[in-house]
């Protein structure tokens, strides 16, 4: 008998985990960031392009100056008025040692309050109910970012709709079957791609690139021809599909909610894994956190 990954179920549960999320916004206003406050975000990984996409929203809504990091590159003594901690696990060896060596207020948005992240930060915000048992992240960082867009007083009725029927859709041929991806975003959206095309070579060893969509043309157009793809996360820049198709590739855009879309890439992953005897749960080379030894 063939076990389903823990991956499939984990990933359908999107919507609701998204519904979940919104409704506690409210009631962690006072430890997510307040209008007018220099912010900066940080993450590894998954963690940092979810980071990515909150900060060009949050801009974007004019409600503060907002910046993101991999925890790796924050920049040692620049000043900020919270610093939001985005960590699955509650272990991540970078990010636990920046929130020990920062002065400025700290929050942490974690799956895992059983680990040292419960000390390392001012603050929590628990989604243990978004946790994941797969190495490979789908519904906690999403769930994240549905919790910061609901902050920022977004309605997620209809990311959440997109999600739902996101995850019936029949996936392509020749998507399943196309050899390379180039995944593109504007604004927030720019983050998202980089994620999607995280999740594709971590689940599917699959050839993937990500870049912001109006840079595409400044070189990373000549890897796109026929049995390619490049797809966009939301509004596609004037002109581009005509380009792609000028290559022989295939393009994709749709007007639906880009985090609704990235599930469709979620899926396709899991499906291109599949076809090449993959276990998406268990990437190679990879494990759940990465936890480094400092002696």
């Amino acid at each position: 008998m063939t076990v389903q990954p823990f991956v499939v179920t984990e990933l359908s549960s999107q919507p609701e985990c998204w519904r979940r999320a919104a409704a506690l916004a409210s009631g962690h206003a006072g430890v997510l960031p307040r209008d007018g406050e220099r912010v900066a975000v940080v993450g590894c990984g998954t963690s940092w392009f979810i980071a990515q996409a909150y900060a060009a929203l949050r801009e974007s809504a004019g409600r503060g100056h907002t910046d993101a990091f991999a925890a790796s590159e924050y920049p040692a003594g620049r000043r900020y008025d919270r610093i939001v901690l985005i960590t699955r696990s509650g272990t991540t060896t970078e990010v636990l040692d920046l929130a020990g060596r920062v002065s400025d207020p700290t929050v942490a948005i974690t799956g895992d309050a059983d680990t040292p992240i419960r000390t390392a930060a001012d603050a929590l915000v628990l989604l243990d109910f978004a946790d994941e048992r797969s190495v490979v992240q789908t519904r906690f960082a999403t769930t994240a970012l549905a919790l910061l867009r609901a902050s920022l007083g977004e309605s997620l009725d209809a990311a959440i709709a997109d999600a739902e029927a996101a995850l019936t859709e029949e996936l392509a041929p020749e998507l399943v079957g196309a050899e390379q991806f180039t995944f593109l975003g504007r604004g927030w959206t720019y983050g998202i791609a980089q994620e999607a095309g995280l999740k594709m070579r971590e689940a599917a060893c699959a050839w993937t690139e990500s870049y912001p969509a109006m840079e595409y043309r400044h070189g990373p157009i000549s890897i796109t021809g026929p049995n390619r793809v490049a797809w966009m996360f939301g509004q596609a820049p004037e002109g581009l599909a005509e380009d792609v198709a000028a290559t022989g590739g295939a393009f994709r855009q749709r007007a639906v909610d880009p985090m609704a879309e990235l599930v469709v890439v979620q899926r396709l992953a899991v499906a291109i894994a599949a076809a090449k005897g993959l276990d998406p749960d268990q990437p190679r080379h990879l494990t759940r956190s990465v936890i480094l030894d400092h002696s």
